[in-house]
């Protein structure tokens, strides 16, 4: 994440006429008649929000809503991630992704803060994931790079069982540690790009969220190849949930977020069910296709 976030000012988020949430233009505040607003103006940024403040004010415009995607402090963790991501990059060219992903994980640390309470985005977000699956109970569910396992708990109300992986262990002993009163959830270690045969058809809702952008290199062919791999483990009429972050189109981590999507719309092992531009990411809910394809 690039650290240019911290000329965003946010003021919750809007949504459209169908409910559907959405960014507005540069430097555009919406009115008041939308649910939540986000801003989003250059530098310097003190003046502009005073000014943003006052106008709300005079228009009776409610700041930071109890259900706003995300509140200020929230730019301190997109900060941090970008530190844990420039950590994680250094690290791996020396010493590999395994040994880079455990250092970050390395006695209990929470690198991208997706647990800590002070902030909001995080746990909104995958509030909002969750809402994104079809109405129903999925007898077995899988979240691939699970982290702290968050995603994963969210998930244990809609699933029979859940199994979370991840490729470093100190994720896995963490997310154990702190999903241990949630009987319906297991973690093991793995690498996401070579998953055992043995989970093929398996399961009836895969989840990426915020993963495959950490494979590096990443070219198109390894995309297919995953898309088709998740395609694999879904059982007949499964659901793959997709999730990556996006901010503008000029953004090159946003470019790769939308390579990504693409190569999973691409695949004959998936086919798309909808998809959704969210404040700061996108999602893309998939349904396997019963094709059994090697990758």
């Amino acid at each position: 994440m690039a650290e240019s976030v911290a000329q965003i000012a946010v003021i919750g988020h809007s949504a459209d006429t169908h409910g559907r949430e959405s960014l507005p233009k540069p430097g555009l505040c919406r009115p008041a008649t939308m649910r939540y607003r986000v801003c989003v103006f250059p530098s310097p940024l003190p003046a502009q929000v005073i000014q943003f403040k006052s106008f709300s004010q005079r228009h009776r415009m409610t700041l930071f809503p109890a259900r706003a995607f995300m509140l200020p402090r929230d730019i301190g963790l997109f900060l941090r991630s970008a530190r844990a991501d420039r950590a994680i990059a250094a690290r791996r060219v020396t010493e590999g992704s395994r040994a880079a992903f455990e250092a970050a994980y390395a006695g209990g640390a929470d690198p991208w803060a997706s647990a800590d309470p002070r902030f909001r985005y995080q746990r909104r977000k995958y509030e909002v994931l969750a809402q994104l699956l079809p109405d129903r109970r999925f007898a077995r569910a899988l979240d691939l790079g699970c982290g702290h396992g968050l995603l994963a708990r969210h998930l244990a109300s809609r699933a029979g069982h859940v199994l979370g992986v991840d490729l470093a262990q100190g994720a896995i002993d963490q997310a154990r540690r702190m999903s241990a009163q949630v009987a319906n959830l297991s973690f093991e270690q793995a690498d996401v790009t070579d998953l055992p045969a043995s989970m093929d058809g398996q399961f009836d809702l895969v989840v990426l969220a915020d993963t495959l952008y950490y494979l590096s290199p990443l070219p198109d062919s390894l995309l297919k190849t995953m898309a088709l791999r998740v395609g694999r483990l879904l059982a007949p009429g499964g659901i793959c949930l997709l999730a990556n972050h996006f901010f503008f189109s000029a953004d090159p981590d946003s470019r790769l977020s939308s390579r990504i999507h693409k190569a999973f719309a691409w695949s004959p092992a998936l086919s798309v069910l909808s998809e959704h531009r969210r404040a700061f990411y996108l999602a893309t809910l998939l349904q396997g296709s019963g094709l059994q394809a090697s990758g």
